[in-house]
């Protein structure tokens, strides 16, 4: 469904539509799963307009960013464990002051008490204080892994996106890429947050609530399903990449269900 929207989106706008492989966690990568995921987007006739970047080759960049924002003062070296910080899911900035190394440390980025606000093209105006949401958040982990926020701001930066296109479980990400583009003095983005297909118990479908993959075998049909889904017109079962283009020819996000969830269209 994502896949459907942020490309029919960007082409109806005579835009460029761009794979990028997320893959900053490497302990957590399955093997395989990269050549799946693109294996899956050929069959439903998606085609990136731009060479295909891998994020765990990038850690160099990311570094270079983190070391610019050293420079400016805006993070700081964490000792925090998971066991010190208990359940609370609000840092208090407990090593904001400490000056600690650098070295084997998380490193954090600070946050102000402010309100952060964008208009989301379908959600509508969206807010947080990430001070008071959220407290200083991670940009990389002890382990040395970097965090998907940090990653993508950088990335949407260097390939020159304008349009994020995604579900609705993102949408409480958005403040902190905000914050950290400021920061980084990077221009500001248009959001549209996307409605999420759950089951029968509520749940988003993910491989952490079992659901099953798409069987490729019947791509045409479960194409017509995402933009039906989607509140689109429907299109004529043909050819996924006719399919798309006829979709592209009818996308109206005027149409998209309204909120964040859509019950029980999928079990």
């Amino acid at each position: 469904m994502t896949a459907v929207a942020s490309y029919c989106d960007a082409k109806a706008h005579h835009g460029q539509w761009i794979v990028r492989i997320e893959d900053t966690d490497i302990p957590r990568i399955y093997p395989d799963s990269e050549q799946h995921i693109l294996k899956c987007l050929d069959a439903f006739g998606f085609q990136s307009d731009a060479e295909i970047i891998y994020q765990r080759h990038r850690l160099d960049i990311y570094q270079s960013v983190i070391e610019q924002l050293k420079q400016k003062h805006f993070v700081y070296a964490c000792e925090c464990t998971r066991k010190i910080l208990g359940s609370n899911h609000i840092y208090a900035g407990t090593c904001r002051d400490k000056q600690l190394d650098f070295q084997d440390q998380a490193i954090r980025v600070k946050v102000s008490d402010q309100n952060i606000c964008f208009n989301d093209r379908l959600q509508g105006q969206h807010c947080a204080n990430l001070q008071r949401d959220l407290g200083d958040f991670v940009l990389k982990r002890r382990d040395g892994i970097i965090n998907y926020q940090l990653a993508v701001v950088v990335d949407d930066y260097l390939q020159e996106i304008s349009h994020v296109v995604r579900g609705a479980d993102l949408l409480d990400n958005t403040e902190r890429q905000i914050w950290l583009g400021q920061l980084l003095g990077y221009p500001a983005l248009e959001y549209m947050h996307l409605p999420l297909a759950m089951n029968h118990l509520g749940q988003k479908l993910s491989k952490q609530n079992l659901a099953q993959a798409l069987d490729l075998k019947h791509a045409p049909e479960l194409l017509l399903q995402a933009i039906i889904a989607l509140g689109q017109a429907p299109v004529d079962l043909d050819q996924p990449d006719l399919m798309l283009a006829q979709a592209v020819a009818q996308w109206d996000i005027s149409r998209i269900p309204q909120g964040t969830t859509l019950q029980s269209i999928y079990q």
